[in-house]
């Protein structure tokens, strides 16, 4: 199968363009700068120098493909932004006329976050409703599986909010360790026992392929690893690994201390992955954030 991929450079890209390639298919990845065709070429796939907002080389990849993997989002527009989500909807609308019809696959990346306080645990069969004023992901979700009724086999996975493993050097985690090491605190607010889900990185890629293998259309599904860690124990395990305590804040202080992480280290995101793993087989084998954080590797980086 020639499947393109979008993102393919990136953190979770990279390998699922190498897992794709290991499994026999063949990759076309889209880079946006010259570093990006580097690591896709390392990966074994084969790069396309453009962006999300050129259209047109986009949908020229995805029609010659026989699969599309979408995991590119602009995050450098700044979390949450109207302009990323929007760019994003243009991106799957777009690919999602350019395969209409085919019955070929098309998986689009979503996040668990979206499911926050809405069920203990979040389920593959919760679809949130739509903010008719703020754009989100879940509008996203919404357009790729609409996809269905017009011959695509489209299907959504959504990632834990922390997707971990060694070549995460951009994530969720490298940020809240960044900013325990400012502050000299690893902050949780409240007494901390809200929840939050995992993946390791491999696992995640993994489920990548196999979602554009077989996910059936119109398909939710979950890369969770861990269900849901108290953040306290996260924020834990980032104070033993810098040797700072892991202490209470509030929630004006958690903004102040975490950035832009701020408005979501309290949330509570439960989120089963089990009727992922019944449809798809898949199997998470790799090790679970704790356990990661324990290694090490993340506070080798300075």
């Amino acid at each position: 199968m020639r499947v393109f991929v979008t993102g393919a450079s990136g953190h979770i890209g990279s390998l699922v363009t190498k897992e794709l390639v290991e499994a026999g298919h063949e990759v076309v990845g889209l880079a946006r700068n010259e570093a990006g065709t580097e690591r896709i070429a390392a990966a074994g796939g084969r790069p396309l120098l453009g962006s999300l907002d050129d259209l047109g080389p986009l949908v020229d990849a995805a029609t010659a493909a026989d699969g599309v993997i979408h995991l590119a989002f602009k995050h450098d527009a700044g979390f949450g932004t109207n302009e990323a989500v929007e760019t994003d909807l243009r991106v799957v609308g777009a690919l999602g006329d350019a395969l209409a019809g085919s019955g070929k696959p098309f998986v689009v990346t979503s996040g668990t976050l979206m499911a926050a306080g809405k069920a203990d645990p979040a389920t593959e069969d919760l679809l949130p409703e739509p903010d008719p004023a703020q754009p989100g992901r879940v509008d996203v979700e919404a357009l790729t599986l609409g996809l269905a009724e017009r011959g695509v086999r489209s299907s959504v996975v959504r990632l834990a909010p922390t997707v971990h493993g060694p070549t995460d050097l951009h994530g969720f985690v490298p940020n809240l360790i960044r900013f325990a090491r400012q502050a000299g605190v690893a902050g949780y607010v409240g007494d901390g026992s809200n929840r939050w889900p995992a993946v390791h990185n491999l696992d995640a890629a993994h489920q990548f392929r196999l979602a554009v293998e077989q996910a059936p259309a119109g398909a939710i599904l979950h890369a969770t690893g861990d269900e849901g860690i108290r953040y306290r124990d996260i924020a834990a395990a980032i104070g033993r690994g810098l040797g700072v305590p892991a202490t209470s804040i509030g929630a004006d202080e958690a903004a102040e201390q975490l950035g832009f992480l701020g408005r979501v280290v309290a949330a509570d995101n439960p989120t089963s992955s089990a009727k992922t793993r019944e449809l798809l087989g898949w199997q998470p084998t790799h090790p679970g954030l704790i356990e990661d954080l324990d290694a090490g590797f993340y506070f080798e980086r300075g």
